[in-house]
C-alpha cells in the first residue's frame, strides 16, 4: 500500500546520473534539504555532520546536499528515503502530508502557546508516537528521527489593515498551500483561502490576487514581501513551524547500537540548533520590518483567545477527515497538557 501511495504522489527519482563521492568511513549518510545555506535546516545539518563525524571517530561520514541536487519536494524526496538513495531528508508537515497525512497535526492552530511548550512537546513521546505511525505506514522504510523548527511561528500578515481579532480577517484573501487544513483554518476566521504557489506570491501581493499570508517573519523578510505591499503582521503565533527529519530505517538499523546512539544524539544536537536559530534570526527580521514602515501587532491574551475560539471547528474537521487525525490530535494535546504542567511547576519553583 505504501509503495503504491508513493508511486502515485512522487515524481520520478532524480538520482540517475549523480556521482556521489567515495568515502573511507564504514557508513556514509547522504543528507538533503530543499533550501539554502541561510536556512535553519542548513544550520541543523552542519551541527549534525560535525557531531556525528567526531563522535563516531570517523566511522560515519555525512555528505550534505543543499537544494534540489538529489530530489525535489516532499513526495519525491520521501520516495528516495524509502528506497535508500537518500539517507536523511527534512520536510515541513505540508511536504509530508501526502504520505503521512497526520503530520498536519503540527499545523492545527493555537495548540502550543510558546517556544518552551513546543520544545518540551517535540523532545518527548509525541514525536515517538508519530515515528511509530510513520514506520507502520511506510512498511518500516521511513523513520522519523526528530522534529525541529524551520522559521519560527506562523503569523497572519496582510497588505490591507491591522488585524487585532478574527473580525478583522473578514474578506481578506489569504494565501494558502493546496491543502485542506490551512484552507479550513482561513475560512473559520472569515477570510478567503487562495492557493498560490510560493514562487508566485510576491507578484500576487503586488497585483492583489492575494492580500495576506500565514508565514514566519524570516520568510517574509527573506522574500522581500514588504516591497510587494505586505505591511501588517499580527503575532498571533497560530502554528509552530515544525521540521520533520526523516531517515531510511534500514540504513539506520544496519549500524551497530553504538553508532545508532551517535546518530540519535546527533539528531538531538540538530534539533537544539534548529530550535535556537529562528529565535536569533527573527530579531533582526522584526527590526527590519518595523524600520521599513511595517505595522507589527501583538494580540492581547483576550484577542488571542478569540482567535482560538473562532478556529476551534478546525479541530473537529481534522479528526473526522484526516487519516490518523484523532490519534495524532490526542497525542499532541496530551503532550501539550503535560508540558504546560511541567513548565508551570518549574516556573513556580524558579520565581519563589
Amino acid at each position: 500500500m505504501f509503495k503504491k501511495t508513493l508511486k502515485t504522489v512522487a515524481l520520478a527519482t532524480m538520482m540517475a546520473g549523480i556521482a556521489l563521492p567515495a568515502v573511507a568511513a564504514d557508513f556514509n549518510l547522504r543528507a538533503t534539504a530543499n533550501s539554502n545555506e541561510n536556512d535553519e535546516d542548513y544550520d541543523g545539518l552542519v551541527v549534525f555532520k560535525n557531531y556525528v563525524e567526531a563522535a563516531s571517530n570517523g566511522a560515519i561520514s555525512v555528505d550534505l546536499f543543499i537544494g534540489t541536487q538529489l530530489c525535489k519536494g516532499g513526495a519525491e524526496c520521501l520516495q528516495s528515503v524509502a528506497d535508500g538513495s537518500v539517507d536523511i531528508y527534512i520536510s515541513t508537515s505540508g511536504g509530508a502530508a501526502g504520505i503521512f497525512p497526520y503530520v498536519q497535526v503540527l499545523d492545527l492552530p493555537y495548540l502550543m502557546a510558546d517556544d518552551r511548550v513546543a520544545e518540551h512537546v517535540l523532545t518527548g513521546d509525541f514525536t515517538r508516537t508519530i515515528r511509530d505511525m510513520a514506520l507502520e505506514d511506510s512498511d518500516g522504510a521511513i523513520r522519523l528521527m526528530t522534529i525541529g523548527n524551520t522559521g519560527g511561528w506562523r503569523n497572519f500578515a496582510n497588505t490591507k489593515r491591522r488585524v487585532q481579532g478574527p473580525a478583522d480577517m473578514k474578506g481578506l484573501k489569504i494565501r494558502t498551500v493546496v491543502a485542506d487544513l490551512p484552507q479550513e483554518l482561513v475560512r473559520s476566521l472569515g477570510a478567503s483561502p487562495t492557493p498560490i504557489p510560493w514562487p508566485e506570491l510576491f507578484t500576487s501581493f503586488q497585483t492583489g490576487v492575494v492580500e495576506g499570508s500565514k508565514n514566519g517573519i524570516t520568510d517574509i523578510m527573506g522574500m522581500k514581501f514588504p516591497d510587494a505591499g505586505l505591511q501588517y503582521v499580527t503575532l498571533d503565533g497560530h502554528a509552530y513551524m515544525g521540521a520533520l527529519w526523516w531517515m531510511n530505517n534500514a540504513n539506520f538499523k544496519s549500524m551497530p547500537p553504538s553508532l545508532r546512539q551517535v546518530v540519535v544524539d546527533g539528531f538531538h544536537a540538530l534539533q537544539q540548533a534548529t530550535f535556537a536559530s529562528p529565535k536569533r534570526k527573527s530579531i533582526s527580521a522584526y527590526q527590519d520590518f518595523v524600520a521599513g514602515g511595517g505595522d507589527l501587532y501583538v494580540p492581547t491574551p483576550a484577542e488571542k483567545a478569540d482567535f482560538k475560539k473562532a478556529s476551534a471547528p478546525v479541530y473537529d474537521w481534522y479528526m473526522k477527515n484526516v487519516r490518523g487525525g484523532e490519534a495524532s490530535f490526542n497525542a499532541l494535546t496530551a503532550a501539550v497538557a503535560e508540558a504546560e504542567k511541567d513548565i508551570n511547576a518549574a516556573r513556580a519553583a524558579d520565581v519563589n
